[in-house]
């Protein structure tokens, strides 16, 4: 069997391949004695009805028919091995005819292919990692954190104003453009704090400075893209609000003492207590740091790909990913409606993030790839063998020989060349470890520059 690959347009090759015809002629008689014994033939003994015979019965195209579907079915997983191949999608055969006895069978086809795509730079990727361990600051935070948890809310004195950094309770009315009045916002007492994401800025605006016994009356018109927590369900509407301030209350955080250690966290005493925080840390980091180490990885070499990647990559990745996630799902015993509901999403975005997912695999596959050609990475026959191996199946042999002539071994193949050229471009990467804990505020700087500061932070935070 010879053939010839031809590269067109768009990612696409034709192939010609050409059947000898000794094999040709193998297959037809084959077939032939195939059919003498599927069939019943009157006046003649079961497999022994000669081709005259079966021809007149079954036509004379029938057999000839046969052998050429059954050739085209064989030989074309043959030549994506041996051509190496990535085919991406389904194939177009080209109408070729039938074969014929003492003849060679040419047949073609053309196929979307898997393009090789250069790196704009193979220079070792640059990132940007946590250091291991557990450092100060991030001990710091975690303490905080815990404090925060074990914050008690204390009554101010009547004269105090409601700040950005205070909390209130407060009795609410709210209305309907029709004067009727809304049972999920309404609330003789109501615990708030401003910037919290359960009301709008627009309402923190307009109670910001009320005061014990105060009423503020005021009507929003909520946003139809508004994403607070209690609006949201109200997106779009005109809501009339009475509020009244029951009380402004101050937020106060517990010392990080050897009795508050030992007697409301369980721990000896404030030394112990961050020793196990540090070890909680670093046990953490440990876990995640390597992933993070590949996705940081992926993300640079995913930027340097050059070209546009195939869509129906992209779709592949997608319908992998969905296949992935509700496999998970079903294992969980979850809903997708629960899901979405838990991760705070609609069905739009979680497609929308599916799609951006699959795009950026899809990229970041082919971005390994250039990789892996430059640097000369291979899957050895060995490797390949071995994979089906670690698959613990009964018999990973027959399964190999099974993927191969059904031409999908190379799914396998090049599975083995991404993780090789992750490993290698880890090993090669340029770490710069970096503090990404924030720094605990000091309590004594002004209210202006602590206001600044969160407002530049909330800038510079990364979105999720």
């Amino acid at each position: 069997m010879n053939t010839k690959v031809e590269t067109l347009e768009d990612n696409r090759v034709k192939v010609v391949v050409t059947v000898d015809a000794t094999d040709v002629d193998a297959r037809i008689k084959k077939t032939y004695k195939q059919f003498a014994q599927r069939y019943n033939f009157p006046g003649f003994r079961k497999g022994k009805a000669p081709r005259p015979v079966i021809d007149n019965a079954l036509g004379a195209e029938a057999v000839l028919a046969t052998v050429s579907e059954d050739l085209v079915n064989d030989a074309y997983p043959q030549v994506i091995e041996a051509e190496g191949l990535f085919p991406l999608g389904r194939p177009e055969f080209e109408d070729t005819g039938l074969v014929e006895n003492g003849k060679p069978y040419e047949f073609s086809f053309t196929v979307a292919v898997k393009p090789e795509l250069e790196l704009d730079s193979y220079e070792p990727v640059a990132i940007e990692l946590p250091a291991e361990g557990a450092t100060d600051a991030e001990v710091a935070e975690q303490i905080e954190a815990l404090r925060a948890h074990y914050s008690v809310f204390e009554d101010a004195s009547a004269a105090t104003k409601l700040k950005p950094e205070n909390f209130v309770d407060i009795a609410v009315v709210a209305k309907d453009a029709d004067g009727n009045q809304i049972e999920g916002l309404t609330s003789e007492s109501r615990l708030y704090g401003p910037g919290s994401g359960m009301f709008s800025e627009a309402f923190d605006e307009e109670i910001m400075g009320i005061k014990k016994g105060q009423v503020r009356e005021f009507t929003l018109d909520v946003p139809a893209d508004e994403a607070a927590v209690l609006l949201a369900p109200h997106a779009g509407e005109k809501i009339a609000f009475e509020v009244t301030c029951n009380v402004v209350k101050k937020k106060e955080l517990p010392e990080v003492t050897d009795e508050w250690a030992k007697d409301t966290m369980g721990f000896e005493d404030a030394a112990d207590l961050r020793e196990r925080v540090a070890e909680s840390i670093t046990a953490q980091k440990a876990d995640i740091l390597p992933r993070m180490k590949e996705n940081a990885t992926l993300d640079v070499l995913a930027s340097r790909l050059v070209g546009e990647v195939p869509e129906s990559m992209v779709e592949e990745a997608e319908a992998n990913l969905l296949q992935d996630f509700f496999t998970q799902l079903q294992r969980q015993g979850l809903s997708f409606d629960t899901y979405l509901m838990q991760a705070g999403i609609d069905a739009d975005q979680f497609k929308d993030d599916v799609k951006m997912q699959a795009a950026d695999n899809a990229k970041q596959e082919l971005a390994l790839e250039a990789w892996a050609r430059h640097a000369g990475i291979v899957a050895t026959p060995e490797e390949v063998s071995a994979e089906f191996v670690k698959a613990g199946l009964p018999d990973p042999a027959a399964t190999e020989k099974e993927w191969r002539e059904s031409g999908r071994l190379h799914l396998i193949r090049e599975g083995v060349v991404r993780f090789k050229a992750m490993e290698d471009v880890m090993d090669k990467a340029v770490v710069t470890e970096v503090e990404l804990a924030a720094e605990p505020e000091e309590k004594a700087k002004p209210k202006k520059a602590a206001k600044k500061k969160a407002a530049k932070d909330a800038e510079a935070a990364p979105e999720e």
